[in-house]
């Protein structure tokens, strides 16, 4: 069994647990690369779970990303150079005068790759227009394809990611 891999539905709880409770005490980190304070919000753990609004991740995938939590903060405040940069424009829900409305906004990807405590892992920043920038994922380095078992980072997607 490996290091990923969760024994039964308590183990499963108890990692969602450990890391909503490690990811409450982080407010914000400073990155050497931006020169300023990255954001931990709530969108950032909401996207570790979910895949986007009502498409939930499966159980693995949320088990890897939340097991690995704990070593976001340590990637963005070493990480003096940026592996990727992604721009591009999403509907992004936005709330104005009382309500929430979905709106055409552009936005920015930062990748961070970092190996700590022999693990490799990507972190990714999100930047919507040019607001703050705000934690946004963790992704595993080696997860492998099932279909032709090669390793794989990410769908090359940033926002679903």
């Amino acid at each position: 069994m490996g290091k990923f891999n969760f024994k039964d539905e308590q183990d499963f709880k108890k990692v969602v647990f450990d890391a909503k409770a490690f990811y409450t005490t982080i407010s914000e980190v400073h990155c050497p690369y931006f020169e300023e304070k990255i954001i931990f919000n709530t969108a950032g753990f909401k996207h570790l779970k979910f895949k986007s609004d009502k498409v939930a991740r499966s159980r693995f995938e949320q088990y890897a990303r939340l097991k690995l939590i704990n070593l976001a903060p340590q990637v963005l405040s070493l990480s003096r150079t940026v592996q990727g940069i992604w721009t591009t424009k999403c509907f992004e829900r936005i709330r104005i005068h009382s309500r929430t409305d979905t709106i055409l906004k552009p936005v920015s990807y930062f990748e961070f790759i970092a190996v700590l405590d022999n693990v490799r892992v990507k972190v990714i920043v999100k930047q919507i227009n040019s607001g703050r920038k705000f934690f946004w994922s963790i992704i595993p380095y080696w997860k492998i394809d099932s279909i032709n078992s090669r390793r794989i980072l990410h769908s090359g997607k940033p926002e679903n990611d």
